[in-house]
């Protein structure tokens, strides 16, 4: 698998472009359609995912949408219109020989959730380098977040790969120093 990073919009959010044997998985289409599509190229585009309902993530959500003509999906908890599906904790969705697992992680939102393909996962705004996402918006949690973090994503592997929904990757492994 690939994972292909389309930086987008005034916040610098990071879409992610998930490709495998010729499809794509489109997370968090913040802004910018036109620039993702570009990006995208010839990929037969399976489904676009959210992590979580800020409009920074996705912003972009109708023109992708429409262009592409495919469903959206995000957590129930953070359910609005212009999605077609939820996504459930637990959850495996199937593109290119790629099985992408739904891990539910509440505290920056109530239905934030973070994505594992193999080593790899987008971790939306739940973890970035050196710590957590923001808690201050509405419906975020602090302790919420930190018990997302050390009993779902501390227990992934050290070499696990960590997108985060801004900024630079890092590693379980780096995060773990702090936990």
């Amino acid at each position: 698998m690939t994972v292909h990073r389309v930086i987008v919009g005034a916040l610098d959010t990071n879409c992610y472009i998930l490709e495998s044997n010729g499809t794509a998985i489109i997370v968090d289409p913040g802004d910018e359609a036109e620039k993702i599509l570009e990006r995208l190229g010839d990929l037969e585009t399976l489904r676009i995912l959210a992590t979580h309902r800020h409009s920074d993530h996705i912003g972009a959500l109708g023109k992708v949408k429409k262009a592409l003509q495919k469903k959206a999906a995000i957590h129930r908890l953070d359910w609005m219109a212009g999605f077609d599906e939820e996504l459930h904790d637990g959850q495996s969705i199937e593109f290119g020989g790629e099985a992408l697992r739904v891990i539910h992680t509440p505290g920056h939102t109530p239905g934030g959730c973070c994505f594992l393909v193999g080593d790899v996962l987008i971790s939306g705004d739940t973890l970035f380098p050196n710590g957590p996402g923001n808690t201050s918006f509405p419906g975020g949690d602090e302790k919420a977040i930190r018990r997302s973090i050390r009993d779902k994503l501390m227990v992934l592997p050290d070499m696990t790969v960590v997108y985060p929904g801004h900024g630079p990757e890092t590693t379980i492994g780096m995060e773990r120093k702090l936990y």
